[in-house]
């Protein structure tokens, strides 16, 4: 295998592992070499779209909307071009990353000192410190979560989770057959409760969305715990047959498996934290995924069971007053909505736990998931192989 054409495999292989939501099985994976190159198109998006903070809103005429449509266009312009180049695989220098660091840290203070330059007003020191603190928060706020995105390729396993709802969707539905009557003997009593309904009359959706975050944080926590199990449980074979077939479909596809394993299974390498924790993370997207699902078919039975069932007498007698009553559907009560969310999110965090545990569930969500991890594991061996080949004919 000539080393040109390991070297072009290689690349290949790497940006599979991006596409398939793994990106840290690339071997010396760093964040000025492999991160840092994918976050500039989101990096520059943030700063190019801050400079429509220049645009004069308050400005008359079509003039002002001119310049906005032209910001527009160059963010667009900016982050399709930089897109394509990261595609390609983008290398920056040390000097280039140092630059691009530079000017993302001075963006915000430079967009409220050129807003000033622009607007020709003199404010208060006081607002021009808020000015230059509040977008130094949201650039940092912005960083970070791209940071960590990118990192762990989190859009491309969002991405594969949406390709995989239908599927997700048809077990689901089978699950949910199975679990809803022990969900509706824990439930249903409490759906028709007076003071259920009189609480969720008066509740304020945030309060509401604490309560469904703090049921989504308990399953992740589950999910934490239980999937990392999963990993630890997950078998490497590396025999060539196993490989041939893991590597079918993949730039790997063509490499002479049996020439890197001239003495039978590869070697295994162990995986590092980082590596860990984004095979935990494919593992747990698709579970949340599903558990997502369950939650909205449980929030549209509350919501028919309850229009079917509760009167608006029957609601305003369990409320003790005049409900009160949803500005997009105005036929439905508030607290129905609400109820039905609260239960969406409790069935939700109870089926994702307890189906963990369930011998026809692992077999029919957990499988399918772990035979993935497992390709990916033996992609990489391969991957690694003939990186270390292509060195060794360097030297």
């Amino acid at each position: 295998m000539p080393f040109t054409a390991s070297r072009a495999l290689s690349r290949r292989t790497e940006r599979w592992f991006v596409r398939r939501g793994v990106p840290t099985m690339i071997e010396g994976y760093g964040f000025a070499t492999h991160v840092l190159p994918r976050m500039l198109p989101s990096l520059a998006l943030v700063a190019v779209a801050s400079l429509a903070w220049l645009v004069p809103l308050r400005a008359a005429g079509s003039g002002r909307w001119v310049l906005l449509g032209g910001v527009v266009v160059a963010t667009l312009a900016v982050r399709w071009a930089l897109s394509a180049f990261a595609r390609r695989g983008l290398h920056l220098t040390r000097r280039t990353t140092v630059a691009v660091l530079i000017g993302y840290a001075l963006m915000p203070v430079a967009v409220p000192l050129l807003q000033l330059a622009v607007d020709g007003v003199v404010t208060p020191p006081g607002n021009e410190l808020v000015g230059v603190v509040g977008f130094g928060i949201f650039f940092a706020a912005v960083f970070a979560g791209t940071l960590l995105a990118t990192t762990y390729g989190v859009g491309a396993l969002l991405g594969r989770a949406v390709r995989h709802t239908i599927y997700d969707l048809r077990n689901s539905v089978h699950l949910l057959g199975r679990a809803l009557p022990a969900l509706l003997f824990v439930t249903l009593f409490l759906f028709f409760t007076g003071e259920l309904w009189q609480a969720m009359n008066r509740l304020g959706w945030w309060r509401l969305v604490l309560v469904v975050a703090l049921f989504a944080a308990v399953t992740i926590l589950a999910a934490a715990a239980r999937l990392r199990d999963e990993i630890g449980r997950v078998e490497q074979d590396l025999s060539p047959p196993r490989l041939s077939a893991a590597c079918a479909g993949t730039p790997l596809a063509d490499a002479p498996v049996d020439e890197l394993a001239p003495d039978g299974p590869l070697r295994a390498v162990p995986l590092n934290g980082r590596q860990t924790r984004n095979l935990l993370l494919m593992l747990a997207t698709r579970q949340l995924v599903q558990a997502a699902v369950v939650g909205l078919a449980l929030f549209g039975f509350f919501l028919v069971l309850g229009v079917l069932v509760v009167t608006p007498e029957t609601a305003e007698q369990w409320i003790g007053a005049e409900p009160a009553r949803s500005a997009l559907f105005p036929a439905v009560p508030v607290a129905l909505l609400r109820n039905a969310t609260l239960f969406a999110g409790f069935g939700s965090m109870y089926f994702a736990v307890t189906s963990m545990s369930d011998a026809d569930h692992r077999r029919q969500f957990f499988s399918p998931i772990i035979d993935e991890v497992e390709r990916t594991l033996a992609v990489r061996a391969v991957y690694l192989a003939v990186r270390a080949d292509a060195q060794g004919r360097m030297i």
